[in-house]
């Protein structure tokens, strides 16, 4: 099915999102931001036309001034093309074990962000709210890693010490993107003396993080997956730099 993909390809001054920032718009839906109120629903318009019209593609540099109820002082500059949503980027898969208070928390920060596909974890069905993610119930957590992608980002944060370390396991021997474990230093550090004699090697074990998330911001479940967000976003931000330098 064919949509406008709208693309900020520059910015001056105050702008709220930064060049390269995209969304793709059908008739009856839309996906993604390019942020600024006012500016984006001119934006999703002109989309729009362009769908009725046939038109296959529009740029245009739009000053972020009073003419759009806004006092930014920017600029930005649009392109619209028609695109077959076929050739968005897929979402990254997201697999996070533990349907606790923080894993509840951060599925519930993580859901809006279109570059995560979540699959969520946990031992028993009633563990999980309501939800639009793809749960998975696993009597043992560990055993659901073979069924990951192995380019998966994983994050473990289970009621049990046990099903963790097998967590870690699991994922060191399968292969992942990135793990984050939560857990102290105490705790960490013995699980890397157990994962060491599971025969993993000091630099494998190295690419868990733990604990994760921002320690200033304090261990509040809320406050901990603001910062595995962050944490995660801020990543993926520097490596599509360092792919397009």
């Amino acid at each position: 099915m064919t949509a406008i993909r709208i693309t900020v390809t520059k910015t001056a001054g105050s702008a709220p999102r930064d060049a390269g920032t995209q969304m793709l718009v059908w008739a009856d839906r839309t996906e993604g931001t390019i942020g600024g109120g006012t500016l984006e629903w001119e934006a999703m318009a002109e989309a729009r036309r362009m769908l009725r019209t046939g038109r296959k593609m529009h740029h245009a540099r739009i000053p972020l001034g009073p003419a759009l109820g806004q006092c930014c002082g920017g600029s930005v500059s649009l392109v619209w093309e028609e695109a077959e949503t076929m050739t968005t980027p897929p979402a990254r898969p997201l697999w996070i074990y533990g349907a606790g208070h923080v894993g509840r928390a951060l599925v519930h920060v993580m859901v809006p962000l279109p570059e995560f596909a979540i699959t969520w974890v946990d031992t028993h069905a009633d563990r999980f709210p309501q939800t639009e993610v793809t749960t998975l119930v696993a009597t043992d957590p560990a055993q659901a890693v073979k069924h990951a992608p192995t380019d998966a980002d994983h994050l473990i944060l289970t009621y049990s010490h046990e099903i963790d370390l097998a967590l870690c396991h699991a994922v060191l021997t399968h292969g992942f993107h990135s793990a984050g474990l939560i857990g102290s230093a105490t705790k960490w550090a013995r699980f890397k003396t157990r994962l060491a004699a599971l025969g993993h090697s000091h630099a494998q074990i190295s690419r868990i993080a733990c604990p994760i998330g921002d320690p200033s911001l304090g261990k509040h479940p809320a406050a901990i997956a603001l910062g595995v967000a962050t944490a995660m976003i801020s990543r993926d931000n520097r490596q599509t730099k360092d792919r397009t330098a």
